[in-house]
């Protein structure tokens, strides 16, 4: 069987959470962490190695929280995303302290992971399927020789991915006739109102959207050759963000559409039928903590995970 990665961004500030680690709230009924079940539909979906991504101030508490219990069951290594990690030439911005985002989480792995590798965010709920799919596809119909490069996504409709607290950011996708992305834009303040959905692209122009528009959630089926463009782009980034800019960020899905349009990736788009859930906001965690309890009653987990 082909060797497959599963890498879990976790080095997220949570700032939205109240200023706690909301990667590591736990939400199952024995104490499990969002992670554990993303952990458990992977290694059940055939994974047969996790990296996490992680800060360096958080490694003990991470650890002890769930990495020591997930290395007894599956290979496990670590990548550090750190605002110092940047190309030589380059000088952090007097006052940066923002992480550079998910683009530069993910080059984190560059020397960790040199197969096909599925990346999560460590605190999205995405159920089963997209686990399945994207598995499946990476080893039964993912070229990695193939030219352009052969990528592939879970895609979720967006009325299945919203939070009731608040706004949320999606990554909006136009798929092709073929089941192929030929754009995804990162799209801002989502959220239902009585009279439909809202949202806003990066200049907070409001835009048009439906319930069954399929979005992405940072599910994105990899191949190693996609670090190479990743380790390119991000000096390109750096050159281009405007002076007094501390917040600008490289971030996966941009990284993604510019190949897409650029003829140097095809992304085969994997539709899931599952509801999203996670914490994006303190408010959330009672609504996970119902909806986990409610699948584990259904019998889709065990009581205990690990």
């Amino acid at each position: 069987m082909k060797d497959t990665t599963l890498v879990i961004m976790a080095a997220g500030i949570g700032s939205r959470f109240g200023g706690g680690i909301k990667q590591l709230a736990p939400v199952g009924p024995s104490g499990e962490i969002i992670m554990d079940y993303s952990i458990y539909d992977a290694l059940e979906a055939g994974f047969t190695k996790i990296v996490f991504i992680i800060r360096r101030d958080l490694e003990k508490d991470f650890k002890e929280i769930i990495g020591n219990r997930i290395e007894k069951v599956a290979k496990v290594e670590y990548a550090y995303q750190e605002l110092e990690k940047i190309p030589e030439g380059f000088l952090i911005p007097e006052g940066r302290k923002k992480p550079w985002g998910t683009g530069h989480a993910v080059l984190m792995v560059k020397e960790l992971v040199h197969e096909p590798f599925l990346v999560i965010n460590a605190d999205d709920y995405y159920g089963k399927e997209g686990f399945r799919k994207i598995h499946d596809y990476m080893v039964g119909g993912m070229d990695e020789q193939k030219e352009p490069m052969a990528l592939c996504m879970a895609g979720f409709a967006l009325e299945n991915t919203l939070s009731e607290n608040g706004a949320v950011t999606r990554g909006v996708c136009d798929v092709n006739a073929d089941k192929t992305l030929a754009k995804v834009e990162e799209t801002f303040a989502i959220e239902k109102k009585a009279n439909g959905f809202y949202a806003e692209n990066e200049d907070g122009v409001p835009v048009s959207i439906h319930a069954g528009q399929l979005v992405s959630m940072n599910m994105w089926g990899l191949s190693p050759l996609f670090l190479n463009e990743l380790e390119k782009g991000f000096p390109e980034f750096l050159q281009q963000i405007p002076e007094g800019n501390l917040k600008a960020e490289y971030l996966l899905p941009k990284v993604i559409d510019k190949l897409i349009q650029e003829k140097k990736a095809e992304v085969k788009v994997l539709e899931s039928g599952d509801k999203w859930f996670g914490v994006t906001y303190q408010e959330d965690k009672a609504a996970v903590v119902a909806a986990i309890r409610k699948l584990v009653d259904d019998g889709v987990y065990p009581e205990k995970l690990f």
